[in-house]
């Protein structure tokens, strides 16, 4: 196949972009290079992908219309994985423009690309921030999910709104996948984990919100991009079971599915940091501070319907994840 992946110089698409050209697929990988973290990493990226002959990166933002109505018409891709987006909750709080420059501009010149040039199956990148106030837990996609607490929240719920639109209007295939706090190697810099790791190396005090009392579904950067594929190959397909009366916010008449990635093991913040002391051999100094706005205590997935599509279940260890992100942050900042 041809793959089309918006993002592709970032965390998640670098990583789908391997298994996708090491089995054999072509990548046209999109990425306007922004300089909301260290562009160099994003470049170290686009070099490991440089080594596949399948690869090509175009430099280019996805809010550029007619940029992207010609690429769509050029590259005529079989599949789109939108993964492009303004992420990070708490600098939606300081930048809101940025937010639906490219998280809802951006993504209707993917949904016109896709409409207008044949596309087999969109994918793209929700989050588990959709859930916002919810508090039963696990979350399932099944579940309601109308009080987000962050702009970026809104944005992705937004995607899947504007997904279902081009899954009903034009027929479109489209997925959305609410990631889980996705970490490993080769990760952004603005998240906790690699924010955490560079302090504790340069002995500098780390900032723990809510006092500590957070939990999160950390989710392994393999699992995430494994999952990724599984649903590429497999578009979504109207629901036979889909009751208007009793709307299924996960199904539709229209070919369209969201689904949760997840570990579905929650971990404790402290016990996040604890498996990065093990793992750099060294104690963290702690800063504890209330919660930030638009953050929530604790998330956990429900991914019996990602299994069931997929046949597939993330579960890589935090403690393992952790100790193979020690070892790649020391070996690439040779520290």
């Amino acid at each position: 196949m041809k793959v089309l992946i918006t993002g592709a110089a970032g965390f998640i698409g670098m990583h789908v972009a391997q298994i996708l050209l090491a089995r054999g697929d072509e990548v046209v990988g999109i990425d306007n290079l922004n300089d909301y973290y260290d562009i160099n990493l994003k470049k170290a990226r686009l070099a490991c992908l440089a080594n596949y002959p399948g690869f090509k990166h175009v430099l280019l933002d996805i809010a550029d219309r007619p940029g992207m109505a010609a690429l769509f018409e050029k590259e005529k891709p079989n599949r789109v994985l939108n993964l492009a987006a303004q992420a990070g909750v708490r600098y939606s709080l300081e930048n809101p423009h940025a937010y639906v420059d490219s998280n809802v501009v951006g993504f209707v010149n993917v949904l016109e690309g896709c409409r207008h040039n044949g596309v087999e199956h969109l994918v793209y990148a929700s989050s588990s921030s959709v859930y916002g106030g919810n508090t039963k837990m696990p979350f399932s996609e099944h579940d309601n999910i109308d009080h987000p607490v962050s702009l970026y929240a809104a944005t992705k719920k937004a995607n899947e709104l504007m997904a279902h639109t081009y899954s009903h209007l034009f027929n479109l295939p489209t997925t959305g996948l609410r990631y889980f706090t996705v970490y490993g190697p080769w990760g952004r810099p603005d998240m906790a984990l690699f924010l955490f790791t560079k302090a504790i190396i340069e002995d500098r005090p780390i900032d723990i919100f809510n006092h500590g009392k957070m939990r999160r579904d950390f989710t392994y950067i393999d699992d995430i991009a494994e999952g990724t594929v599984r649903v590429i190959d497999r578009p979504a397909a109207p629901s036979p079971s889909f009751v208007a009366d009793v709307p299924d916010p996960a199904t539709s008449w229209a070919p369209y599915r969201v689904f949760n990635i997840g570990n579905h093991d929650p971990v404790g913040l402290m016990d996040y940091i604890a498996a990065l002391e093990k793992a750099l051999g060294k104690e963290a100094q702690k800063n504890f501070l209330p919660m930030q706005a638009g953050d929530v205590p604790a998330t956990s997935a429900d991914i019996a319907e990602l299994s069931a599509h997929t046949g597939f279940a993330p579960a890589m260890p935090v403690e393992e994840g952790v100790r193979r992100f020690a070892a790649w942050y020391r070996d690439y900042f040779k520290v």
